[in-house]
């Protein structure tokens, strides 16, 4: 189809200039230039010429447009042929990989065809002109609907046969009700309902909504993010709210039955205003109408453990002083905002066991990460483990404190009533990026999986995934108690991916572990270990990064990803942070798999995995740089709390501050530079460790440069945080992701079947139950700072129609 062909012996008169095309080709030369210049830049850095090939043909392409020769639309054509063929041939179908690399010059493209008949006089130039952008529109829409057929993801192998139930060493256990953050202390985040159905579950609408209340003051802005999964007991369901109030519902309406307000000040917010739960007990043989015979057991920001009468919401007299006790006894000095309980302690045995969280990145000498059993009557302390003082059973002789800075329990436990033991997922030592420091015990307990005997406190057994861990690797998701192959067992999901499998009587390994080779260097070469275990059974984290990996909106950003990769120090998993320039963290600090653990139907034998799938970009700040930028512990002024974690954290009593890009973003976009997906979800057979089917999970409808949301529907796969319920109808029902959306999943294929959108970031898991006869699912869509959602303070209910 020709622009230039005419008719007649005379020669045309010359197209008058045209400031479109002036203006086009302007734009043509000077993306050339920045092409060109990054190109040899990255092409210097051991990185792909082509950017910097691309970038010299564009400056005579745009010279020759702006010349108003029409060779310039020509060779500019050529250019986009040839990257559209060198897009395919890097990434292959990948329809999220080639969207930086030809999206942009065919938008560009279509531009220049466009001002094309302006740069002459032949016949039909228009028309020639229209034809040739519409082709080039529906040859690039045609090739992205094909891309996207051929990048689905199939179903990998059918469910297995449902078998019979696993049993439940839980006192109590999910059904009717959920009484425990995972439905009971084996957290298998299962129901067995099936009034809501894979037939039936496109009618769901919502029940009702309530709205607690709790809301950021001024002074608390950028620091909620409730992560609450509520309990539902009898004809009540409980709500902790980010500032650790309880709240009473009605759970067949929403109405408010009483509220508990603990008066937490903004001051004690740590990194996250949370309270990802609360935890319910019966007292044994107590008369029914007893006060506190049935109690609400929950911990503070300001690290309190209180108990109230499930009734009403009263203070259980007889448990601490006027029901309430002071878990940071014992503790020395504790600032504000760095001891803080943000999750549910778990009962087993009649003892309240509960871990805390202190303040990451602030100092190497931070509060202790004592774990404290206390009964559950009485809220008189029954022991401590402080891994330092293993001699010591209750508070520490007069004048002395728990060790400092030892490695905490800041997230959820399980635990099996029949064997006696609280799984403790247990984090690193403060000053998460720095191990010389460390003490004999602070490396033997950190990143472990560690049973405690709950009678007495001492630890049984301990299973370490990480030795000397510098990458904030902790364990962030409970354990969830299986039967495995007739062997009483655990399933173990951590940040790095792996999977493992344990028996939850010894803590040895079920399933293949095997051992790979780590990478050396960084700042202290003596402290990295030479080896690292992974799981050979299953593991959600994917091959190393390479530069191909690299992503953007545009040519040019994803050219910066790419230079920043080459410059980085990057040696593959577990490359150890270093201070001369940026090292890579893959996966990063929020996983794999983080505090939302995974889902198990224990009929099906299937494990439930959402996660995550980004890296970190990683720098050690020298003390002395560290303090003319002014980062030092919050107790010190370190200025306002929130932002992202590790992002400029002092870890003073150390040489070095920590300075982490979570996710690896370009400051002037704010895009990652990862390419798509960013986060999955999975099935997972439990006897084989096959893969079922595995998904990119959560929509770009929220998501864009510039913190400008799209709206486009688009699977991309984002962050995510919270997990699933799975139901004994074959359902999945998850929120979590970036989209601001709720879920049914059908388990059997992975197909989304239903989905609603929320007042609030899902940043939770959910819930079902049972009340007067019909089946709800529960979420309370509260938000998160760190995960950029809307905070809200609304609890939504969802259910079948009334009949």
């Amino acid at each position: 189809m020709s622009l230039t062909a005419g008719t007649g012996a005379s020669p045309r008169p010359e197209p008058r200039r045209s400031i479109l095309a002036t203006i086009v080709a302007t734009v043509i030369a000077l993306i050339g230039l920045v092409l060109a210049i990054g190109g040899g830049w990255l092409l210097a850095v051991g990185g792909s010429p082509y950017y910097l090939l691309t970038g010299v043909a564009m400056i005579p392409s745009g010279w020759l447009l702006f010349r108003q020769r029409l060779l310039g639309v020509w060779l500019y054509a050529a250019i986009v042929a040839v990257t559209v063929v060198w897009a395919f041939w890097e990434v292959g179908a990948n329809g999220w990989a080639l969207v930086p690399r030809i999206v942009a010059p065919i938008v560009l493209l279509i531009a220049v065809l466009l001002v094309a008949p302006l740069l002459t006089r032949a016949a039909n130039r228009w028309r020639n002109a229209l034809v040739a952008a519409g082709a080039v529109v529906v040859a690039t829409g045609a090739t992205f609907i094909v891309v996207g057929q051929i990048g689905r993801s199939p179903v990998l192998a059918a469910l297995p046969n449902a078998g019979g139930m696993m049993a439940d060493p839980a006192r109590m256990q999910a059904g009717q009700d959920w009484p425990a953050y995972g439905g009971s202390y084996s957290a298998r985040r299962y129901s067995p309902l099936a009034q809501i159905t894979p037939a039936n579950v496109e009618r769901l609408e919502r029940a009702w909504s309530f709205h607690t209340g709790d809301l950021p003051s001024d002074a608390a802005k950028g620091t909620y993010g409730a992560e609450n999964t509520p309990l539902k007991v009898g004809d009540m369901l409980y709500v902790c709210t980010p500032k650790s109030m309880v709240i009473a519902i009605d759970p067949a309406t929403g109405r408010q039955r009483w509220r508990f307000d603990p008066v937490v000040p903004d001051d004690a917010i740590p990194y996250t205003a949370a309270c990802r739960g609360v935890s319910y007990y019966a007292v044994p043989d107590a008369p029914a109408d007893q006060p506190c015979a049935t109690r609400i057991i929950w911990g503070t920001l300001d690290a309190r453990l209180f108990a109230i009468d499930a009734r009403n919401g009263r203070p259980c007299e007889d448990f601490g002083t006027h029901g309430r006790t002071d878990t940071k006894i014992g503790m020395g000095e504790t600032p504000p905002g760095y001891v803080s309980i943000t999750s549910p302690p778990t009962i087993v045995r009649g003892v309240v066991v509960t871990g805390h969280q202190v303040l990451d990145g602030q100092d190497r000498w931070a509060p202790s990460g004592v774990i404290r059993g206390y009964d559950a009557v009485t809220g008189q302390l029954r022991w401590a483990w402080d891994m330092m003082h293993p001699d010591w059973s209750g508070y520490p002789p007069a004048g002395q404190t728990w060790a400092r800075g030892t490695p905490n329990m800041w997230t959820i436990a399980s635990g099996d009533e029949q064997l006696g033991l609280i799984y403790l997922p247990m984090g690193n030592a403060s000053a998460d990026y720095y191990s010389s420091l460390r003490r004999p015990p602070e490396s033997e307990f950190a990143t472990s999986l560690v049973a405690i005997d709950v009678s007495t406190g001492k630890p049984r057994w301990r299973f370490q995934a990480v030795k000397k861990d510098v990458w904030d690797y902790d364990f962030g998701a409970q354990a969830t108690l299986v039967d495995y192959r007739g062997t009483p067992a655990l399933v173990l999901p951590s940040k790095q991916g792996d999977i493992y499998i344990l028996d939850r009587r010894t803590g040895r390994p079920l399933t293949p572990v095997g051992t790979i080779r780590a990478p050396g260097g960084g700042v202290e070469p003596q402290e990295r270990a030479r080896t690292q275990i992974v799981s050979n059974w299953h593991t959600l984290r994917k091959a190393d990064l390479t530069e191909r990996d690299m992503w953007g909106m545009s040519p040019i950003d994803q050219m910066i990803c790419r230079i920043q990769f080459r410059e980085a120090s990057y040696k593959g998993f577990f490359t150890p942070p270093t201070a001369d320039r940026r090292s890579i963290e893959y996966p990063g600090y929020n996983g794999g798999t983080d505090w939302g653990g995974v889902a198990v139907d224990p009929r099906r034998g299937v494990i439930v995995a959402n996660y995550n799938d980004m890296p970190n970009y990683v720098r050690l700040v020298p003390r002395a740089i560290a303090n003319k930028l002014g980062w030092a512990p919050r107790d010190q002024a370190r200025g306002d709390i929130g932002g992202a974690e590790g992002a400029g954290d002092p870890q003073a009593g150390t040489p070095y501050a920590i300075d982490v890009n979570a996710g690896w973003r370009l400051k002037y976009t704010g895009m990652l530079c990862k390419q798509p997906p960013y986060g999955g979800i999975r099935a997972i057979n439990l006897a084989t460790g096959k893969t079922i089917w595995d998904r990119p999970f959560g929509t770009a409808r929220t998501n864009g440069p510039f913190g400008i949301p799209s709206m486009l529907p688009l699977t991309i796969g984002t962050p995510n945080n919270g997990g699933a319920v799975v139901t004994a109808s074959g359902l999945i029902f998850i929120a979590a992701a970036t989209d601001n959306l709720i879920r049914a999943i059908e388990l059997s294929t992975g197909k989304t079947l239903w989905e609603s959108k929320l007042p609030g970031g899902g940043q939770a898991t959910p819930i079902v139950y049972e009340s007067r006869g019909r089946e709800y699912l529960v979420i309370y869509a509260g938000g998160h700072h760190f995960m950029e959602t809307p905070v809200s303070d609304e609890v939504v209910a969802y259910a079948l129609p009334a009949r």
